[in-house]
């Protein structure tokens, strides 16, 4: 079986080759650096988030009969073309838990100590002086809204707790047992934003979470809260923030994503082919108008990063590979 493994990180190739032995492996940085040839013989795409399968890239890959990707969310992929197509869609739907919920934590810690802001001040001008504004504030005490208690939402509960921080989490499925192991509670989703000091989220991204946090939401929070995201950019209602940013109701945001970041990245061949959708590109200024505020800190999709996690991502899709092969498809994607 011929498998195209898109954009492996380093070393990341070898381990892959090793454990598919039985079978051929190419990669490239898209399914475009593949000869027709080639192409015309893939059975198994692999492909990370930061890659769209799009139905152009179907058509490329005729004899396509699975997708492994290599994420928990799979909204980089036209899941419903592959579906009609009779195409296995894999995900890796636990990976990097712990991994996630300290890069939020880490997030929070850079807000609330406004780290980042005074590096970058120091960076621009040595003789700063005075540390006015800088002044942040404790965690100890302070309340931590948790939307979301899947598995990385339940470690992000479990170290907010051991620094002292009160927990209100918000869940479709609230997990009552959970909660009282940890003396925490759950609350509708209005209740939490009006109680929270710091909301952070943790929900995938489906239709029934785009925008969920949208301009109604962001009211409805406390005045002088911060908002971290490490899940999916379209989780927020980009524009909404920055007008609620600028208006000084929410103090402060990190983010590690953001709403069109894969467009972001390829602003040049957007503007070349003449992209006209006018919601497109109020999005990507408003993602600028983020990464140029003093009290936003954005990071480019990279709370995974670590050497752990992405040896557990790459585990797990050689599993679900295995598996297809063998006829018994794992982790697979239903819509």
């Amino acid at each position: 079986m011929l498998i195209a493994y898109i954009r492996p990180y380093n070393d990341e190739l070898s381990l892959v080759e090793e454990q598919l032995g039985a079978h051929e492996v190419v990669s490239g940085t898209c399914v475009w650096d593949l000869d027709e040839a080639t192409r015309n013989q893939v059975e198994v795409l692999s492909v990370f988030v930061d890659y769209q399968v799009t139905t152009d890239v179907l058509d490329m890959l005729p004899n396509l009969k699975m997708i492994a990707a290599r994420s928990a969310g799979y909204d980089h992929i036209d899941v419903a073309e592959a579906h009609q197509r009779g195409i296995v869609v894999s995900r890796v739907p636990h990976y990097g838990a712990r991994t996630v919920a300290e890069y939020a934590i880490s997030l929070i810690f850079a807000l609330s100590r406004k780290a980042y802001r005074s590096y970058t001040d120091l960076q621009r001008d040595v003789s700063v002086s005075g540390v006015d504004a800088y002044e942040g504030f404790d965690l100890f005490g302070k309340t931590l809204g948790v939307i979301g208690t899947g598995a990385i939402g339940r470690n992000v509960c479990e170290i907010a707790r051991g620094i002292g921080m009160h927990v209100v989490a918000y869940d479709v499925s609230p997990d009552e047992t959970f909660a009282a192991k940890l003396n925490m509670n759950y609350a509708p989703l209005d209740e939490v934003l009006a109680q929270s000091d710091i909301v952070t989220l943790h929900v995938p991204s489906i239709p029934a979470t785009q925008h969920l946090i949208s301009a109604e939401k962001l009211q409805k929070m406390k005045v002088g809260s911060y908002l971290i995201n490490t899940a999916r950019g379209d989780i927020i209602d980009t524009k909404a923030l920055v007008k609620s940013l600028y208006e000084g109701h929410v103090a402060g945001a990190g983010l590690d994503v953001l709403e069109g970041e894969h467009a972001l990245r390829e602003e040049a061949e957007l503007l070349v082919e003449g992209a006209s959708d006018p919601a497109l590109w109020e999005t990507l200024i408003a993602g600028h108008a983020l990464i140029d505020m003093p009290n936003v800190i954005v990071t480019p999709h990279i709370a995974f990063n670590t050497t752990e996690a992405k040896r557990e991502i790459t585990q797990t899709t050689l599993e679900n590979i295995h598996s297809f092969i063998a006829g018994e498809p794992q982790n697979t994607v239903t819509i």
